[in-house]
């Protein structure tokens, strides 16, 4: 589902120097499969999810989803990709604040010409999952943090995409609730034959998923769950 072959992207700073955000990653997830990018602040997670989500291009490499490099998609094709195929839950907890949580939810869809009823009904059990049942007919004002970042979560997956991103999906969660979160992503995973690529600071959160790379100053390093987080805390 997913191929990043030899992926290279570097920032330019003062005096010639360059920011290897990533540098030479070279990384597979099938489909059904939730692979995680475990590693510290800056080292380049978030920029390898915005090269996967064709937010970005690459310096060098090939990025792939289901065979296709997306440094070959237009603008209108590299958004029509997001918009139908990947869900992307990010760190940025943006919603409409005068809107209900079932139209935040189901703004995705209302964006590929779902009706507004089917939509809602398609977002609904997801919210359910999350524990926000009671929460549908809420303004996205009245909402916590948790909970804001809950229906982001609702709205990456309500259009059943091929390839889920998750920037630091718990970060704004308490442990209960992050842990409902990591079991719903890893059952929607195996039950819709999805790929997944989370990228966390978070070893409970890495511990979910089915591989584990750490990455560090742009560059990948294969460790087990259990591994580690000793593993990295002593890199």
């Amino acid at each position: 589902m997913l191929e990043l072959q030899n992926v290279v992207k570097h920032y330019p700073v003062d005096e010639g120097e360059r920011v290897r955000a990533v540098d030479g990653v070279s990384l597979t997830v099938a489909a059904g499969e939730a692979v995680a990018l475990y590693g510290p602040s800056g080292s380049g997670k978030t920029t390898l999810l915005m090269l996967v989500a064709a937010l970005l291009r690459p310096d060098s490499g090939a990025v792939l989803v289901d065979g296709r490099d997306l440094s070959t998609l237009s603008e209108r094709e590299a958004a029509r990709l997001r918009l139908r195929e990947l869900g992307f839950v990010r760190q940025a907890l943006h919603l409409m604040d005068s809107a209900s949580v079932l139209d935040n939810a189901a703004l995705k869809l209302l964006g590929s010409n779902l009706g507004v009823g089917a939509a809602h009904r398609r977002v609904a059990p997801l919210l359910e999952r999350l524990g926000l049942g009671e929460r549908l007919e809420h303004r996205a004002e009245q909402l916590s943090m948790g909970e804001r970042q809950r229906v982001l979560i609702a709205r990456a997956l309500s259009t059943e995409p091929k390839l889920v991103l998750a920037d630091e999906p718990t970060s704004n969660l308490d442990s209960t609730r992050a842990h409902e979160v990591l079991e719903l992503l890893a059952a929607i995973c195996h039950e819709r034959d999805t790929a997944v690529l989370m990228v966390t600071h978070d070893p409970r959160a890495a511990a979910h998923a089915d591989r584990v790379r750490a990455l560090r100053d742009g560059t990948l390093i294969e460790y087990t769950p259990d591994e580690l987080p000793s593993a990295v805390a002593s890199s």
